[in-house]
């Protein structure tokens, strides 16, 4: 699971959109406007965000990371990366099997 935020509900939308076209995530939940309160270059700052939990396979998180990195409106995107240790059997095979699809597509062409 990566975790980022974005400014505006349009950039949310375009970012998790890109990232399962991609293929780097098999989901990406926006949650609505939340308030964040930071430091930025000395000044406490409080901004709307929305929050965007990426759901993807570790293999994945360098691409992940990249495609935020080259999409994301901020100067230093937040990127945080979390290992799920446990979930449901069927919804984590479901997020492989969606992320490994292009494989089993040339897999069964052959």
């Amino acid at each position: 699971m990566v975790v980022t935020t974005v400014g505006t509900e349009e950039e949310a939308n375009r970012l998790a959109r890109e990232l399962v076209a991609r293929r780097h995530s098999c989901c990406v939940n926006i949650l609505p406007i939340q308030r964040s309160v930071y430091r930025w270059q000395g000044e406490i700052c409080e901004d709307s965000e929305f929050m965007l939990l990426v759901k993807t396979l570790e293999e994945e998180y360098e691409k992940v990371e990249a495609a935020i990195q080259e999409l994301h409106s901020y100067e230093l995107p937040e990127i945080l990366a979390f290992n799920i240790r446990r979930g449901e059997e069927g919804f984590l095979h479901w997020i492989t099997a969606c992320l490994r699809k292009e494989e089993q597509e040339s897999s069964s062409s052959s």
